[in-house]
């Protein structure tokens, strides 16, 4: 069946078929970019918490020092219930998982899933950092854009061009 284009031609089916799905591809080469990027975003941020694999003080004294002071009672709750006394677990799930996430999001790799891991990882960051309760929180570029780049990945980067994951 035929039906009429903008300019007045008739299109084919076939033709329709066509344009979506270079679209979809396109879109889904976006995507893919995309988990690229934060891919390298995340292997950026485990590099620098290298050395937590190997002392759990660093973090440790972060949550002391640095975000204890300034936290809401929630989240003075869940540092002090919590983060302080798993930090020697956290100081090295943090590091690996980050690793982990950008490997994954670079290489294609289970990518809705390390998708899903990083955006908890990234909403767990800015709640023990007391991110949400700032409005520096709208301008940070950790913040709303990788979360947002996350879930849009989580919600369809399965299946995404130059992936390993199967077809």
């Amino acid at each position: 069946m035929a039906r009429r284009g903008r300019r007045g031609q008739f299109v084919t089916a076939t033709q329709v078929r066509a344009r979506a799905a270079a679209a979809t591809s396109t879109s889904a080469f976006g995507l893919r970019l995309l988990a690229i990027m934060l891919g390298v975003f995340f292997l950026g941020m485990s590099s620098s918490k290298i050395a937590w694999l190997t002392n759990s003080d660093i973090l440790l004294l972060k949550f002391q020092t640095i975000f204890l002071p300034k936290a809401p009672p929630i989240v003075r709750w869940y540092l002090e219930t919590v983060c302080i006394p798993g930090t020697p677990l956290f100081a090295r799930l943090v590091p690996l998982g980050e690793l982990a996430t950008g490997l994954a999001l670079i290489v294609g790799f289970w990518t809705r899933m390390a998708a899903i891991v990083g955006f908890l990882m990234v909403l767990n960051f800015h709640f023990a950092t007391s991110a949400f309760w700032s409005i520096d929180f709208l301008r940070d570029g950790t913040g709303l854009p990788v979360l947002g780049g996350l879930l849009a990945i989580a919600i369809n980067g399965s299946r995404l061009p130059f992936s390993v994951e199967r077809k």
